[in-house]
């Protein structure tokens, strides 16, 4: 990135920045017949840069150069007429950011955070969000549609706040040379930290902790012995995470009394090697809250999941609430439903799921989160009782996998992989189908990728969602639900005769 804006030297292939069209050298003989075009007297009417074609999956514009070679220009959009500077040159495409903006997309906004551009988030922040979502859903159906999945019907969108809406975060510290303080986000492809004010997407609780945050740890006597900070919104209230590298004595009490001040509940994860968690203030009984069956399109008729830090929590709470009751919605009839929750977590369809009836075994990696989940099923079948068994399991091992199946029998499956997507559970489902298989994503390319295995061995596509979860980013979350119709019967009830 060293050459940010700089003019590259010019090349063969692409001219100048990879952006004008070819131009013979300097002093060079021009052939008979042509006019002799120079950097130095191009052709006034000779149109400048280059036209944004589309967006590509990443939120960068994409063009091609004068000779046709692929160019992401990063804070691009559709139509518009740039300048871009290339800052990074590959064998088959450039990378390049904008250097003057010719023509504008009505598209264009202004971006809401005063940190965009520098801050390494919110990476779509100067497009308008109508349009960032119209391209998410263009995104899952293009690469659903690489794999040779069709479509049945648009996207169902969820969405909800453009800002304020982010419950947690993971702010880096680290101390200058002379001992400057920066505390903050990293910057885009880089490690290095922006110090952030002020975040927009945070929800108000956290936001207005990033200020005094910054004056608490340059406050502190071993400031460099902090490693990061994370902060979570619960029902409880704000908590603070304190990653520190070695015990001190004094910095441990000026963090106790940032907490009494600023009413946080305060956690020390202590240690470099093997660090551990401990409560600085009361240990808090953590929880958010998700839709029940009966409240699932109501205020009434809710979950509560208890979670710690560490644990997976999705980060948008609104969007998170309408994804577990499109789950309720789309898989209908759950009363006495055999019902297998793949990555189950601390329960956040798990438990949603039994309220509507259906007798579920929810399986995890972690036998941390099994405990978790447990309890949750536990502490929520006070009022109504939840059928929920919780069990630890490798799901990336295909065996594991057919055996849970022919054990369990499930008729209804759901999955919420990690990024890394399902291979393991789609290979077993191909061998062992089950009649409705609810997958939520958090990567496109990988769901793709396993969507394209079911399909291929006879599930057909029936319904899919683009969750927002993280408005002003090009990540996008999103749910699809796929039946199996050898096996449907099987889900109704009936006999192969029947």
């Amino acid at each position: 990135m060293a050459m940010l804006g700089k003019r590259r030297p010019r090349r063969e292939r692409s001219g100048v920045s990879g952006l004008q069209k070819r131009q013979p050298p300097l002093g060079a003989p021009v052939a008979s017949g042509e006019p002799d075009v120079r950097d130095d007297d191009a052709r006034d009417d000779e149109p400048r840069g280059v036209v944004i074609e589309r967006l590509a999956h990443d939120g960068r514009g994409l063009a091609h150069d004068a000779a046709g070679k692929t160019l992401f220009v990063e804070g691009a959009l559709p139509g518009e007429r740039v300048d871009a500077a290339v800052h990074l040159t590959r064998k088959r495409f450039d990378e390049a950011h904008v250097r003057e903006l010719l023509e504008g997309s009505p598209e264009r906004v202004t971006p809401p955070c005063a940190h965009y551009g520098r801050c390494g988030g919110c990476d779509l922040q100067h497009l308008a969000v109508p349009a960032q979502r119209r391209h998410k859903l263009a995104v899952l159906i293009d690469l659903l549609a690489r794999q040779g999945v069709d479509t049945p019907d648009e996207p169902q969108l969820l969405a909800g706040a453009d800002h304020g809406y982010r419950r947690r975060a993971r702010l880096g510290v680290k101390v200058g040379a002379e001992g400057q303080v920066h505390l903050g986000f990293r910057a885009h492809h880089s490690h290095r930290l922006v110090d952030i004010e002020r975040c927009t997407i945070l929800v108000p609780t956290l936001d207005v902790l990033l200020v005094p945050l910054h004056r608490q740890v340059a406050s502190l006597d071993a400031p460099r012995q902090v490693g990061h900070l994370e902060l979570l919104d619960s029902d409880q209230g704000a908590v603070l995470l304190v990653r520190q590298l070695k015990e001190h004595a004094g910095d441990r009490e000026r963090w106790l009394a940032f907490a009494a001040q600023h009413r946080l509940h305060l956690a020390w994860l202590a240690g470099r090697e093997s660090p551990s968690l401990e409560w600085l203030t009361p240990t808090p009984a953590l929880s958010v809250r998700v839709p029940s069956a009966s409240g699932a399109s109501a205020a009434a008729g809710e979950l509560t999941l208890g979670f710690a830090p560490g644990d997976f929590l999705q980060a948008n709470a609104e969007v998170n609430r309408q994804m577990v009751a499109t789950a309720l919605t789309w898989l209908e009839s759950l009363e006495g439903a055999v019902l297998l929750d793949l990555f189950a977590g601390v329960g956040n369809f798990s438990l949603p799921l039994a309220s509507a009836g259906a007798k579920v075994t929810a399986v995890e990696g972690s036998p941390t989160m099994v405990e978790r989940l447990t309890d949750n099923a536990r502490a929520n079948s006070r009022e109504q009782p939840l059928t929920v068994e919780a069990r630890q399991g490798n799901l990336n091992d295909a065996e594991v996998v057919k055996a849970l199946l022919a054990e369990i029998a499930p008729d209804t499956l759901l999955l919420d992989p990690p990024r890394d997507g399902a291979d393991a559970v789609c290979s077993a489902l191909a061998a062992s189908p089950v009649p409705r298989v609810l997958y939520v994503s958090c990567d496109p390319a990988t769901l793709a990728r396993d969507a394209a295995r079911l399909v291929h061995s006879g599930y057909r596509l029936t319904r899919l969602a683009v969750a927002d979860m993280f408005v002003h980013t090009s990540h996008l979350e999103s749910m699809l639900l796929f039946e199996h119709p050898r096996t449907e019967q099987r889900r109704q009830g009936a006999t192969p005769d029947g």
